[in-house]
C-alpha cells in the first residue's frame, strides 16, 4: 500500500471515529441535561397552548398541553430566587375540566404576582385557568370565555341497522356502556350524563366567580358556553384589561417596580421525548390502523 493511501486510510478512521464520538457526545448530554432550559430574566413566561390534557400526548387534532408539565414549569418558577413574577401565554380552546382544574389550582397557590395574557384564544377550560391569575390581558379580538361543559360524539347505531349489522351488548352493571358509540343513548343514561356535565358546570361557575371575584349568579348567568370578543369580556368582567405581551409586562412593573426581563419558560425535551413523540405520531400506521384509533377517539369524552 502506497504512503497517501496508508495516511488516507488513517485519516478517515479518525474522521469516522470523531464523528462517532460527537455523536454519542450530544446523546448523552440530552439524557443528563437538566429538565429545564437554562434561564435568564426576571419574569416567567409560560405557555398554554393547545388542548389540555393530564398528560402531554399527540392527537389526530394537533398541539396539546400537559397540566402535568404546566404544574412543573409553576413550580420551577415559584422555587427560583430570579424569577419575581409569571406571565401564562394563553393560545387554548380548553380541554379536559380535572387538567384545567389543577392549573387554575396550581396558579392560584402562587406566591408570586402572575398575568394571563390572551392572544388568539382563551376559551373554556384555558379561561378557567387564565382567571385564577392576578390579572388578566386580552386582544380586543380575542375570543375568550365560553364557560360551559360538552359531552359529544357520533352515534353509529344507525349505520349497523342499515347494514344488518348488531351491537351485543354483554355488560355487568346497568351502565357501564353507557356512551357507547354503537347504540342509542337511553333516556335515562342521558338524564345521567346530563347531570354529570350540570356537576362539572356548577364547578366551573364557582371557581371563576371566585378567581374573578364576581357574583355567582351573576357568572351563572353569562355561563352559556358562549364565547366573547375580548373588548365584551372586559366589559363583562372578564377581563382586565386590553392588550398583548407588553400590556402585560407593564402591569409586572407597576406592581413590583421593576425592569421586566420576560423568559420563556418551558420543559426541556429529551432524547427519550422526541423518539416517544415520534413514536405516537407513527403508530396508527402499525397494528390498529386509522380507523381503530378514530373509533375509540368517538366514545364520549368530556371538555371544558
Amino acid at each position: 500500500m502506497g504512503s497517501f493511501w496508508k495516511w488516507a486510510l488513517i485519516g478517515g478512521a479518525v474522521l469516522f471515529f470523531s464523528v462517532i464520538l460527537l455523536f454519542m457526545i450530544g446523546i448523552m448530554a440530552l439524557l443528563v441535561s437538566p429538565d429545564f432550559e437554562s434561564l435568564e430574566g426576571n419574569v416567567a413566561v409560560i405557555p398554554i397552548k393547545g388542548e389540555i390534557l393530564a398528560e402531554d400526548e399527540w392527537t389526530l387534532g394537533g398541539t396539546t398541553v400537559s397540566s402535568t408539565d404546566t404544574i412543573e414549569l409553576i413550580e420551577k418558577a415559584e422555587e427560583s430566587g430570579s424569577i419575581k413574577a409569571v406571565i401564562f401565554e394563553i393560545n387554548s380552546p380548553g380541554g379536559s375540566g380535572v387538567a384545567s382544574q389543577e392549573i387554575s389550582d396550581a396558579i392560584r397557590r402562587m406566591n408570586k404576582p402572575s398575568v394571563a395574557w390572551i392572544r388568539d384564544e382563551a376559551a373554556s377550560g384555558a379561561y378557567w385557568a387564565a382567571s385564577a391569575t392576578d390579572h388578566i390581558v386580552a386582544s380586543s379580538m380575542s375570543i375568550t370565555g365560553s364557560i360551559g361543559v360538552i359531552a359529544s360524539y357520533v352515534e353509529y347505531g344507525g349505520v349497523l341497522n342499515k347494514y344488518n349489522a348488531s351491537y351485543e351488548r354483554l355488560v355487568s352493571g346497568q351502565y357501564k356502556d353507557m356512551g357507547s358509540p354503537l347504540r342509542q343513548m337511553t333516556p335515562a343514561e342521558r338524564e345521567k350524563f346530563q347531570a354529570l356535565l350540570d356537576g362539572i358546570h356548577e364547578e366551573f361557575v364557582a371557581a371563576v366567580a371566585e378567581n374573578r371575584d364576581l357574583d355567582q349568579d351573576y357568572v351563572k348567568g353569562i355561563a352559556t358556553g358562549e364565547v366573547f370578543l375580548g373588548k365584551d369580556a372586559m366589559r363583562m368582567g372578564l377581563v382586565d384589561e386590553i392588550g398583548g405581551k407588553q400590556e402585560a409586562l407593564n402591569y409586572m412593573e407597576s406592581q413590583l417596580n421593576i425592569t421586566p426581563e420576560p423568559v420563556a419558560f418551558k420543559k426541556r425535551k429529551t432524547l427519550f421525548d422526541a423518539f416517544s413523540e415520534a413514536a405516537s405520531r407513527q403508530s396508527f400506521h402499525v397494528g390498529e390502523g386509522i380507523g381503530s384509533i378514530l373509533m375509540r377517539q368517538q366514545r364520549i369524552q368530556i371538555r371544558t
